[in-house]
């Protein structure tokens, strides 16, 4: 190790004990002692340029323990890493500078408490909760692995790049991450690297009172290349292993390096080292340990700043600059594909592809809104070359399988296949999609309703992160019927939409599905759900303008059918299956000589962003009269319903039957639709305000 290497290294544990102990918060002990582990990545190997971080072909680093963010924000700043606009392009600032540093933890600072994708340029994933940024990693190195069996050409290496994530102890218990990993090494994924910190200390305490395993045996039996560092302050150790994983070419690599937590530090290997400042002493004592002005605080040495210039600055500069020429040539050679990936980049469509979309007729028998959402999913991903997803073993259930000549399966023999299969697997199956989003492909991955818990940590940093994932659930109701209450999802379709920046989509038949794929397309920053049934539905007809048009979806909210003239008395709204189902009930209540209108909504998100003027119109206020109807909780119905409606739904589980009698027991019938609304008008006014009917 140089004098300026051992000086780059201090400097960097010297910056994050200063941001903790100024915020008088934060985690010093992983920053302290994997600072020489993360300073040799990014300075020796890191194939990275601080003045173009969204080059294309970098190589990615994921901070998957994240509470340790005091350690990339000082490498972002020393490495002089410029800053991207929402629009992608790079700014003249900085991302980090030392004024940021100074408010680390501090509302609005570009350095907050764990990394967070889109605030932050350098930062290629929110990262937080653990084991989510290993398992994103793993996205990341498919698509890696997958653009370059699209777009690599004879003489263009156009992608080639490497993902490094940086896990703890925490890490690698998340059940996340034994998902990830497993279907990591079954891929043979040789450009995935995780660099494991074993400093044995969680908040509780030493891991032997809850983590006795041998890690390396797990992943070895993962079917990983494992290698050790003996001690994260050995650089040449560091690099040996880092040597090792880039000669690795079948398997990912797992490098298991022992630390110190907060090396240095007065309370090194304590609990007190990775969840608190040292305080004003143990800092001082610490930075003359390390040789560092004890007193000077977010203090750069001279010399520092230009050798991270001279290593990962005009390596990265170079790298770039050669792939830049690389590819004006590829883009006279092959200018078809390389206006695909500047698409892709962009995260833009191919001009022509809503002309794919495919349109069904009428049809009361109809068919199940999973089946005409496979069918769309199908023509939208032959048109726009770049998505590609699977299911968590449930491609048949879900009809999420592409069919189409070439689609293809992902498999180590087969890099281009359109198809993934994620195995039962869906915490890491959402985790994994959000890792390609975020390398700008369109992804997509299905499952059941009901097992949307199991992926809901990841379904929500794709919101946090503000990407277009697309998560699409079927089997979205207890219309699964002898499945029973195990599979029958209730409270799913409420947590789903409390979930900020998430549209949840449930359409009411084969137009709305379209009309849908329509806008969740065409998604640059937002991620969807989409909540589809596996029984089927009529497909309405729409002919000369009998009912609302199913390009309302694009709202969220419309009106679907309305009384024949006049203000309704009664607005009857629902989604998904249900909204058939309110259509029948409209019809008996206008025999019977009452004005109803039925209020198709299919994405609350997007009718709550319309104007006032809009949502007036599809919900007039004079009609306090109005039933929602879903077979679901009730949860956040009462928001469109006011104090004067009424609620069917659901408040129980569900229960195992055919779908007709689970219908009659739990109230899902025209009857009982027509009784609620007739309670609602009788003079007397029959029923409560604001009931919510069960069975």
């Amino acid at each position: 190790m140089s004098d300026l290497d051992t000086l780059s290294v201090n400097t960097v544990r010297g910056l994050c004990m200063d941001q903790i102990q100024k915020a008088r918060s934060g985690h010093p002990g992983t920053p302290m002692g994997m600072a020489p582990v993360a300073y040799t990545l990014w300075q020796r190997f890191l194939r990275f340029d601080p003045a173009d971080p969204i080059w294309p072909n970098r190589d990615r680093f994921v901070l998957s323990e994240g509470h340790a963010s005091a350690l990339l924000w000082s490498l972002l700043c020393l490495t002089g890493v410029r800053a991207v606009d929402p629009d992608y392009e790079v700014l003249g600032r900085p991302a980090v500078t030392l004024d940021d540093l100074r408010s680390f933890r501090q509302l609005g600072s570009r350095c907050p408490g764990h990394p967070e994708y889109r605030w932050t340029s350098g930062v290629e994933a929110t990262t937080g909760p653990l084991g989510q940024g290993v398992a994103t990693s793993v996205g990341m190195a498919i698509a890696g692995q997958w653009l370059a069996a699209r777009y690599n050409r004879d003489g263009f290496t156009l992608f080639d790049f490497d993902v490094y994530a940086l896990a703890g102890d925490g890490c690698m218990m998340e059940g996340i991450s034994s998902e990830a990993a497993s279907l990591a090494g079954h891929q043979q994924l040789a450009n995935l690297c995780w660099i494991y910190d074993s400093n044995r200390v969680t908040i509780e305490g030493h891991t032997d009172i809850t983590f006795t395993e041998d890690v390396a045996a797990r992943f070895l039996a993962y079917g990983w290349n494992v290698t050790t560092v003996a001690d994260a302050n050995d650089l040449g150790q560091v690099s040996r292993a880092l040597h090792t994983f880039r000669a690795e070419s079948r398997r990912p690599t797992l490098v298991l390096v022992h630390s110190h937590i907060g090396y240095g530090s007065p309370v090194e290997d304590s609990p007190k080292a990775h969840g608190t400042p040292f305080g004003p002493e143990g800092v001082r004592a610490t930075k003359r340990f390390l040789g560092l002005p004890p007193d000077a605080e977010f203090h750069i040495p001279d010399g520092v700043r230009d050798w991270f210039a001279e290593g990962i600055g005009r390596r990265g500069a170079q790298l770039r600059a050669d792939w830049e020429q690389a590819f004006a040539a590829y883009r006279t050679a092959h200018p078809g594909l390389a206006d695909e990936l500047e698409r892709i980049q962009r995260r833009e469509l191919p001009d022509d592809w809503e002309r794919a979309l495919p349109s069904f007729p009428a049809d009361p028998e109809g068919l199940a809104t999973r089946d005409s959402s496979g069918q769309v999913l199908g023509a939208v991903a032959e048109a726009v070359p770049w998505v590609l997803g699977g299911s968590a073993d449930l491609a048949p259930s879900t009809r999420t399988r592409l069919v189409f000549d070439g689609a293809g399966d992902f498999q180590p023999g087969d890099r281009s296949g359109r198809n993934l299969h994620f195995g039962i697997r869906e915490h890491a199956s959402a985790a994994v999609a959000n890792g390609m989003a975020l390398t700008k492909l369109r992804p997509y991955w299905s499952g059941f309703l009901i097992f949307s818990d199991y992926a809901k940590a990841a379904v929500r940093l794709s919101a946090l992160m503000e990407i277009p994932t697309v998560h699409i659930f079927t089997h979205d109701s207890i219309g699964v019927g002898e499945d029973g209450p195990t599979h029958q999802p209730v409270e799913q379709l409420a947590g789903l939409r409390a979930t900020p920046g998430l549209l949840v989509f449930r359409p009411a038949d084969a137009g709305e599905v379209v009309e849908t794929w329509r806008v969740v397309a065409a998604l640059r920053h937002e991620p969807a759900a989409l909540v589809l049934s596996r029984q089927a539905l009529p497909t309405l007809d729409r002919a000369e303008g009998r009912l609302g048009d199913a390009t309302g979806v694009a709202r969220g909210a419309y009106v679907l059918a309305d009384t024949p003239s006049g203000e309704p008395d009664l607005l009857l709204l629902a989604t998904g299956s249900e909204v058939a189902l309110a259509l029948a009930a409209h019809e008996a209540l206008t025999a019977g000589g009452v004005g109803s209108r039925v209020v198709s909504m299919p994405c609350w998100e997007l009718f709550d962003r319309q104007p006032r003027e809009y949502r007036d119109q599809v919900l007039p206020p004079s009609v306090r009269a109005r039933v929602a109807v879903e077979e679901a909780s009730t949860l956040g119905w009462d928001r469109y319903v006011g104090d004067g409606g009424a609620i069917v739904g659901m408040h129980t589980f569900g229960a195992s039957a055919p779908l007709r009698q689970l219908l009659t027991k739990f109230g899902f019938t025209p009857a009982r639709v027509v009784q609620a609304a007739h309670d609602l008008l009788a003079p007397a006014h029959g029923g409560d305000p604001g009931e919510e009917v069960t069975s």
